[in-house]
């Protein structure tokens, strides 16, 4: 009967030194995976950050030298975004480049290309140059429905911004940026989807332009453990 209750009791206690040891651990997993969850908050938001900077350096130096030449151009200081109207650059309508536009993106191209590949620091990190064209929503005569008027817009805005791209390289901008260039650029037509709103309402003129746009390179593992042991 004694050796019975000694050999319950055994079993007991190794259960609950099972169950104290699984209890620690998974409190342990916890701790660490918490951990682990906050420092790579922290570790991106920094890398986030950082793109921003990248951004900012660009656009405030664009917009400096821009100023200095007297060269008109929207510039969003905090995004790096450029927005070129489509009055400077094409008659209406159209997607041929008008004899103000090449003049105008002669003097603009080699300013925006200085601004992004002259800091190797910066350009190493830039992913792609995007340049968008935007069309307004006034519908065509005779258009069609909206989804044809939309593939319409499509047409002419992916049109312009290839026209802008194709033009570049016949700028005098540095040749030596020529084999980044090539990697880098990117052609997108957005038709009438983001159109630019004032008071709640379409500016059809502002709407109808020309951006381009930086994206960053996105941050890797090795970025991410790097920015951690800052």
């Amino acid at each position: 009967m004694i050796k019975g209750r000694l050999n319950r009791t055994s079993n007991e206690t190794q259960e609950n030194v099972f169950w104290i040891t699984m209890t620690d651990l998974l409190l342990g997993l916890s701790v660490i995976f918490i951990v682990l969850f906050v420092l790579a908050m922290t570790g991106f938001s920094q890398a986030k950050l950082q793109e921003q900077t990248i951004k900012s350096e660009v656009a405030k130096d664009l917009a400096k030298t821009l100023k200095e030449k007297n060269i008109d151009a929207q510039i969003d200081l905090t995004t790096g975004n450029v927005k070129l109207s489509d009055v400077q650059l094409f008659e209406l309508g159209s997607w041929e480049l008008s004899d103000a536009g090449k003049q105008f993106l002669n003097k603009f191209i080699p300013i925006y290309l200085n601004a992004v590949f002259e800091n190797d620091k910066i350009s190493d990190k830039v992913e792609n140059i995007v340049i968008q064209g935007h069309t307004d929503s006034q519908l065509f005569a005779g258009g069609g429905d909206k989804n044809i008027q939309f593939v319409k817009n499509m047409e002419l805005s992916t049109k312009r911004a290839n026209e802008v791209a194709k033009y570049i390289f016949y700028t005098p901008y540095n040749k030596s940026y020529s084999n980044k260039l090539h990697k880098m650029l990117l052609v997108e037509g957005k038709s009438f989807s983001e159109p630019v709103l004032v008071n709640g309402k379409e500016d059809y003129a502002k709407s109808r332009r020309v951006e381009l746009e930086l994206n960053i390179k996105s941050s890797n593992l090795q970025d991410f453990m790097g920015i951690l042991k800052k």
